[in-house]
């Protein structure tokens, strides 16, 4: 498993520890905890946890903003009606689209990485309603680097961009 994968499935389940237990009693330093078990059996070789620890704190942080949008992004799924794995999963790439750094991860793979961990940790149909959120996500914001790669190609080609508004 690729060394991002795996911390961004191990972000999932620390999310899905602490989304179980949250109540006042559980702030997000037991998260913080959960990662470092979560390692300590799975991938106790792992050095590096900043990748995880990062989205579970940023998804802590920013939950209000992200539950809203996974809210309006799935009318007909009641936040607390939604599977648990489904939802951080949710949390975990509507994290990385809203927040991430897009030169690490493009909106397309955050997409793509939150599909494979439904794949591996949800339902029947857990890949297909991620993708579907997500996407409306990514559309709601104005699909960023839609066309990055279209214009990279065109520049290794050696093509320029014709400007259309001279003339």
């Amino acid at each position: 498993m690729a060394n991002r994968h795996l911390q961004r499935s191990i972000a999932m389940q620390a999310l899905f520890e602490w989304d179980f237990h949250r109540s006042e009693d559980a702030p997000a330093t037991r998260a913080i905890d959960v990662i470092d078990h979560t390692y300590d059996e799975f991938a106790p070789d792992t050095k590096d946890r900043s990748f995880s620890q990062n989205i579970v704190e940023g998804v802590i942080e920013h939950v209000e903003e992200i539950d809203a949008l996974i809210s309006k992004c799935a009318p007909e799924w009641p936040l607390d009606q939604i599977a648990a794995v489904d939802r951080n999963t949710l949390r975990v790439g509507a994290y990385e689209l809203l927040y991430g750094n897009y030169d690490e991860t493009p909106p397309k793979v955050a997409i793509n990485e939150a599909i494979e961990i439904a794949k591996a940790y949800g339902g029947d149909s857990s890949p297909r309603f991620i993708n579907g959120v997500l996407g409306t996500i990514y559309r709601e914001m104005g699909e960023p680097m839609k066309n990055d790669n279209a214009q990279k190609a065109k520049e290794r080609r050696g093509e320029k961009e014709v400007d259309q508004s001279a003339g």
